[in-house]
């Protein structure tokens, strides 16, 4: 049988602060959006305009996440698509397609970063996702000097 595959990667900016709750069972959940932006021509006129297109991304387990993750701020989200539906309160039939993150990693660039660094893993269940300046164990160093890489956040500033 073929192998499928349910990936997403969304390089954006947050359009509002993530907002954190908790389930029942005590698992946390963050809730955020973010905003990606493409360059399109428009062919009446000949013009570039730029399009904008919103995805709802859902974080499980990382409570400490919500407090970095602030509107303006530029996030790589890597997860999944999920589709759902609820009923709301007047009994009508809602769907709703989310991104369920495996990873998020801030970037620099916005919300009142200055450009400089900024960057740091927020969520890092695989271990080989790391930040730059982090050791590669046996692994092979990546091309480019990256021994002055100040990710701008220290280990006590990691929520877990």
């Amino acid at each position: 049988m073929p192998r499928s595959v349910n990936k997403v990667i969304l390089i954006g900016n947050l359009g509002k602060d993530a907002e954190t709750k908790f389930t029942a069972q005590g698992t946390a959940v963050s809730k955020f959006s973010i905003a990606t932006t493409r360059r399109v021509k428009d062919n009446s006129t000949g013009d570039w305009k730029d399009e904008t297109d919103w995805s709802n991304v859902v974080l499980f387990k990382n409570e400490g996440v919500a407090q970095y993750l602030t509107k303006g701020k530029q996030v790589y989200v890597e997860g999944r698509l999920s589709n759902r539906s609820y009923d709301d309160k007047d009994g009508n039939k809602r769907y709703v397609t989310e991104v369920i993150a495996e990873e998020v990693m801030l970037l620099g660039g916005r919300g009142g970063d200055s450009g400089e660094g900024g960057g740091g893993m927020v969520s890092a269940p695989r271990s080989a996702m790391q930040p730059r300046n982090a050791p590669a164990g046996n692994a092979a160093k990546p091309a480019g000097n990256y021994d002055d890489f100040d990710p701008g956040i220290s280990d006590d500033d990691v929520p877990f």
